[in-house]
């Protein structure tokens, strides 16, 4: 029987069934869990939420030595089990078999949260827990505990089942909690009017915190009240939300020189996209910069999309909305912002970088990922299977296009029919000027014989409406599409 969900809890079902199945299986014999994802998506409420549901055991972990760590899971396991005196376990060795002790007389949950603050001080812990786990080993083979390692440290994680890592094909689940997508993300904010909800997700993404911890429940009561909104909340220096965006990469591990990293992130957020257009921007040759995108990558704050069109011609986008909004508006204005100077004044000044980098970027992955999860399946005749961005030549002109959106359907004889190209503009009303562009390049891309590309939808997403003129040849026609900010919000 499933386990019922929290009535607080919004949304998740697919991560609390994963949990509950897991958590309520009734076969013999302990079994592991990883569970991971950024800081403020509500994994420790989750597992929190798991443990009360189930009667089963959650421990924090601080960043503390290994013996006061040993010290205060021996006083939760007391604790939890009601014995008179506090349990002392002298290494981990006994402190990983007393947690697999729990599951004896039925299946519960032993969750470990912040698992990385107590590996990165006792290194061999990954290894203590694999043996603890190892097949006919009684310890493991009488319990039913079912023992979930969590963590916020994205390349750590990612790293504890990866390649030759100890705990590689011990772990029976692998759950990873995502923020919330943009319409999750409206709604959970409770905001309507979806040119609104865009611009709040452009700063805040989905990360549930932001709204219950960090802004205590202020939302934008309507399109007026974005600029007080942003003036109140992201801006001002006695709000969380101010510092958080530094805090989201000071709590990665594997980042030593801060510096370099906030510059690499400053450069994507100016509109750098490949690496050579990085080192550029910060004066380092291109080999440089492999180590430190890289990291960024594992930890989760920057994304490398690669063209559609050219495989080896790659695009890094920043991950975290607020890190962008932090690098491409708060960054520049920093010290008059901290010295409460005319805050007013200074988001004004800077509307025309929040446009152009913070907008523009996000709401063509807006559409992006609209297009390829929650675009009804005929409006573009198949479902979408790949979805990107990518440049096209154009020899008799002498100059290449870039496309915003081009969606591919599944592989049909090896290869991948192309569904629909598209352009998005966050400011600008759409004419049939941009229309005559799809088509120009559908023709060059039908030209250099791509598969299904003549009839290739010629899409138009726009976050300020469509001209008359566009309207009535989307009408008339079978092959254009015109999405609005409403759209991507059914």
């Amino acid at each position: 029987m499933a386990l019922p969900r929290p009535s607080e809890m919004f949304d998740r079902e697919r991560e609390w069934s994963a949990l509950g199945a897991f958590a309520g299986d009734t076969r013999p014999g302990a079994a592991l869990g990883i569970v991971s994802g950024r800081r403020r998506q509500g994994k420790t409420f989750l597992l929190r939420a798991l443990c009360q549901a189930t009667g089963g055991f959650y421990f924090a972990a601080d960043e503390a030595a290994d013996a006061e760590s040993l010290r205060r899971l021996g006083a939760a396991l007391g604790e939890y089990l009601g014995t008179p005196t506090t349990l002392v376990p002298q290494d981990w060795h006994e402190a990983v078999d007393a947690l697999l002790a729990l599951g004896r007389e039925r299946p519960v949950p032993v969750v470990i949260d912040e698992f990385p603050y107590l590996a990165r001080v006792n290194t061999q812990l990954p290894s203590i827990v694999q043996n603890a786990l190892a097949p006919l080993r009684a310890e493991r083979d009488e319990s039913r505990s079912r023992l979930l390692l969590c963590g916020s440290a994205m390349s750590f994680m990612g790293r504890l089942l990866g390649g030759n890592a100890p705990l590689r094909g011990r772990a029976s689940l692998e759950l990873v909690v995502p923020t919330l997508d943009h319409r999750l993300a409206a709604e959970f904010w409770g905001i309507d009017d979806p040119v609104t909800a865009l611009k709040v997700n452009a700063i805040v993404g989905g990360t549930p915190a932001y709204r219950r911890e960090f802004v205590r429940d202020d939302v934008p009561a309507g399109p007026d009240d974005f600029d007080p909104w942003v003036l109140r909340t992201v801006l001002s220096p006695t709000s969380p939300l101010f510092r958080e965006a530094r805090y989201l990469l000071a709590d990665e591990p594997e980042i030593k020189d801060a510096g370099l990293y906030h510059s690499v992130l400053a450069a994507i957020a100016s509109g750098n996209a490949s690496r050579g257009g990085i080192a550029s921007y910060l004066g380092r040759k291109s080999g440089d910069l492999a180590h430190p995108l890289t990291v960024l990558e594992d930890c989760g704050l920057v994304v490398r999309e690669p063209d559609v069109f050219r495989d080896n011609r790659t695009a890094y986008r920043i991950a975290e909305p607020l890190v962008t909004f932090y690098h491409a508006v708060m960054r520049p204005i920093w010290s008059d912002l901290e010295h409460s100077r005319d805050a007013g004044r200074l988001w004004e000044r800077s509307r025309s970088r929040f446009e152009s980098g913070v907008m523009g970027p996000h709401f063509e992955q807006v559409c992006r990922y609209w297009t390829r999860f929650t675009a009804p399946p005929e409006l573009l005749g198949d479902y979408p299977n790949r979805v990107g961005s990518g440049a096209v030549n154009d020899p008799s002109n002498k100059t290449s296009h870039q496309l915003d959106v081009v969606a591919f359907g599944l592989e049909d004889g090896g290869r991948s029919p192309l569904l629909a190209i598209g352009e998005a503009k966050w400011q600008e009303v759409m004419g049939t000027a941009h229309l005559d562009r799809l088509r120009r390049v559908r023709a060059l891309l039908a030209g250099q014989g791509r598969y299904g590309a003549e009839t290739a939808k010629l899409v138009c997403y726009s976050g300020a409406g469509f001209s008359e003129a566009l309207r009535r040849e989307a009408a008339e026609g079978t092959d254009v599409v015109l999405v609005g900010a409403d759209a991507l919000y059914r």
